[in-house]
């Protein structure tokens, strides 16, 4: 993942970046309950992402919602992808673009994914059992209409894709369990035009609100009644500080959701918070202390697992 540059004026106080910063539990706080778990790119760690078999098997570990990468098809149908080529993942090459949603289908989106052997080898199980690339409808029939979905938009132009998700959406009556995420803020504009479209603030808006709480500095605007956010618990950075006689940069591990930062969301009306990159019991224990909806989690069979020992034995996330 590229190092994101947070550019800085003195003078400034930075309240939360590092190790050395964690935040302690008060034993006085409210007891919140554990995050849900929201399967990223249908479980990535698991299975072929994206893929019908990481979605059935994310809602056989009991994940509460499932992400999913979208992009449009030759032909205009919305298809589940991430990588901008086809050979990232598959045994195709070239963009989703170029290709139909029945060739889509045919590949093979499993043909990269491997697991490591006890002797460090490498085995690519699905390269005997192929799993093609499934379309948005196929995946909103497959998943139960109680399980909310999150659709990571993946491709531009961005008209073209809100318009062919909308229609599907549409016909399949699933806008009200469907979320729109994008790191473009374009799809903000082209999904305002259908009204019962939900979407999550712009990843923009929300590293901006962030920043501006973590480093010390006023809230700002607050957001509104039934706002989606999401962001990295922690995430590398490189801060830059403007000198008139050139810059100094620092690289930070810095962590976003803090006490301060959930505290300047939930200022004026409820939010629904969610924790990205979340893949153990410490990440998960942090974000149930700050009183997180939800974590984004790649292995949901891992953090199922571990979601059950802490229903079990509360303690293990300490006093």
């Amino acid at each position: 993942m590229a190092l994101s540059r947070v550019f800085l004026t003195l003078p400034l106080v930075v309240a939360c970046m590092g190790a050395a910063c964690d935040t302690v539990r008060d034993d006085a706080e409210p007891q919140h309950p554990i995050p849900k778990l929201m399967a990223h790119r249908g479980g990535t760690a698991d299975h072929p992402e994206n893929t019908l078999v990481a979605i059935e098997s994310s809602l056989a570990e009991r994940a509460d919602m499932i992400w999913l990468s979208v992009q449009l098809s030759a032909d205009h149908e919305p298809v589940l992808y991430r990588p901008a080529t086809l050979d990232a993942l598959t045994n195709g090459s070239g963009r989703v673009a170029d290709w139909s949603a029945a060739a889509l289908a045919r590949l093979n989106a499993g043909w990269q994914f491997a697991e490591t052997m006890a002797d460090g080898t490498r085995h690519y199980p699905y390269r005997n059992h192929p799993v093609g690339i499934p379309t948005l409808r196929d995946a909103l029939q497959s998943i139960p209409a109680h399980v909310p979905v999150v659709l990571d938009m993946k491709s531009n132009p961005a008209q073209a894709l809100t318009v062919a998700v909308a229609q599907v959406l549409t016909a399949e009556n699933a806008w009200g369990r469907v979320l729109i995420y994008s790191t473009d803020a374009e799809f903000q504009r082209t999904f305002a035009a259908w009204p019962r479209a939900r979407l999550f603030e712009s990843r923009d808006t929300t590293r901006g609100r962030l920043v501006r709480a973590t480093l010390g500095q006023a809230c700002g605007t607050p957001a509104t009644s039934g706002t989606w956010a999401g962001f990295e618990l922690r995430r590398d950075v490189e801060v830059v500080e403007t000198f008139t006689l050139g810059q100094g940069r620092s690289p930070v591990n810095a962590v976003f959701w803090t006490d301060a930062s959930v505290q300047c969301y939930r200022q004026a009306s409820p939010v629904n918070l969610v924790a990205f990159g979340i893949h153990d019991m410490a990440g998960l224990c942090e974000s149930k202390r700050l009183g997180l909806d939800a974590v984004m989690v790649d292995s949901p069979k891992k953090m199922a697992g571990i979601r059950d020992q802490l229903m079990r034995n509360p303690a293990l996330c300490g006093k």
